[in-house]
């Protein structure tokens, strides 16, 4: 008789279920975890990252292709970038740690870069913890490339990889994030040092796991280095960021997030989220898993143009955006919102339908008509030219 199953071994089978036979895992990395957390409401996105299901060829198998994602260019320029940075031992990037975060620590003349290859990513992140505790005892300065780090993300771990860690000599760890995008002048673009900042939060919370485990727990620095590109040159430079708010945002996003193994007891029996299903089939398993959509959801999610047109079809006020969903409080589709400035229905009493109704007092009368009379756009009404009393003096 085969062993019972533990809760992870039967969660990690029903996640490949949902998956699909012979479907492999695509790994959850930061940037996927930093939009995740700013939608925490949306099962839909939690189910799909949590079974490592590939959204973009979902996507295109509802019809619905997303040209979301980096180009080809810019990934060859970015990993362009990042080998010179880390070239000769990371000693540029080093220089840059010391200068920006740590000038009065001793320069990182003679720095160890341990090897951190291991079989799967347990293995690489088993070997990541090692190689920082032993950073620590040696002293000095210390670059992990390209380390694995493992986090808890709904009851199911994400193994994320920064682009380098820096230990410093006082013990100290340090996230870098490695981008091409160009400093001009000491500075950066902030739309994009923004998102920087969220995806270098997230490894932030995964290294404060590693040190928590840790007896002294070495401290996990707030600030990251920020390398970029220097002016139009292809030589680096780098700045301090500190993400102190966006890892408490994240932190607390991520804790709201319903627990995948919730949302998969939740799912109808034999759901499947493989892209080769017939698409009746694939739309019906998409479509039983309740999704958040938003405008921001846009430029983070591959499946935003199919949840942007179910929302749409619904008449869903979260599709305008999520703050004009916050003002209207219990009114949640258009319909609702266009009754309630009629006055056909809602509490008068309620704030967001007071609003309405004198608005739309307002727009009758700036349009010259009677408050609920049948608007332009109603084709029974008589098209009616409404003419200003100096044109009627003129006439």
């Amino acid at each position: 008789m085969p062993p019972p199953r533990t809760r992870g071994t039967a969660l990690r089978h029903r996640l490949a279920e949902l998956r699909g036979p012979d479907v492999p895992a695509k790994a959850l990395d930061a940037r996927a975890l930093a939009a995740l957390a700013a939608n925490p409401g949306c099962r839909r996105r939690a189910i799909l990252d949590g079974a490592g299901v590939n959204k973009a060829a979902l996507a295109g198998a509802l019809g619905a292709p997303s040209a979301f994602g980096q180009s080809q260019f810019a990934f060859m320029r970015g990993n362009a970038f990042e080998a010179r940075v880390k070239a000769d031992g990371g000693a540029d990037l080093l220089r840059l740690a010391h200068e920006k975060l740590d000038a009065g620590a001793e320069p990182p003349a003679r720095a160890r870069v341990p090897e951190l290859s291991a079989v799967g990513p347990e293995g690489r992140a088993a070997r990541t913890a090692l190689a920082l505790r032993e950073a620590v005892e040696a002293g000095g300065w210390t670059l992990l490339d390209h380390p694995m780090l493992a986090l808890d993300v709904a009851g199911s771990p994400a193994f994320l990889e920064p682009d380098a860690v820096v230990v410093h000599p006082d013990g100290g760890w340090t996230v870098v994030e490695i981008k091409s995008f160009p400093m001009l002048d000491g500075s950066a673009d902030p739309a994009k040092v923004g998102a920087a900042a969220r995806q270098a939060a997230v490894y932030v919370l995964a290294l404060e796991q590693v040190a928590a485990r840790m007896a002294p727990a070495p401290p996990v620095r707030h600030q990251v280095l920020l390398v970029c590109p220097k002016d139009f040159s292809n030589l680096p430079t780098a700045s301090a960021v500190d993400v102190r708010k966006q890892r408490a945002v994240t932190r607390r996003q991520l804790a709201r997030l319903t627990r995948v193994e919730d949302i998969a007891d939740a799912l109808p029996e034999g759901t499947c989220f493989s892209p080769e299903l017939p698409p009746d089939r694939l739309t019906a398993a998409v479509e039983s898993v309740p999704a958040t959509y938003a405008p921001e959801c846009l430029s983070a999610c591959e499946l935003a143009f199919h949840c942007r047109e179910r929302s749409r079809a619904r008449g869903a006020v979260t599709s305008l955006g999520r703050s004009l969903r916050a003002e209207l409080g219990g009114l949640t589709t258009v319909e609702d919102i266009l009754a309630a400035s009629r006055g056909e229905q809602g509490d008068p009493d309620d704030p967001a339908v007071a609003a309405l109704r004198r608005a739309a007092l307002l727009r009758a009368e700036a349009l010259g008509r009677r408050p609920g009379a049948a608007g332009p756009s109603d084709p029974e009404a008589p098209q009616r030219r409404v003419e200003s009393p100096e044109g009627a003096r003129c006439r």
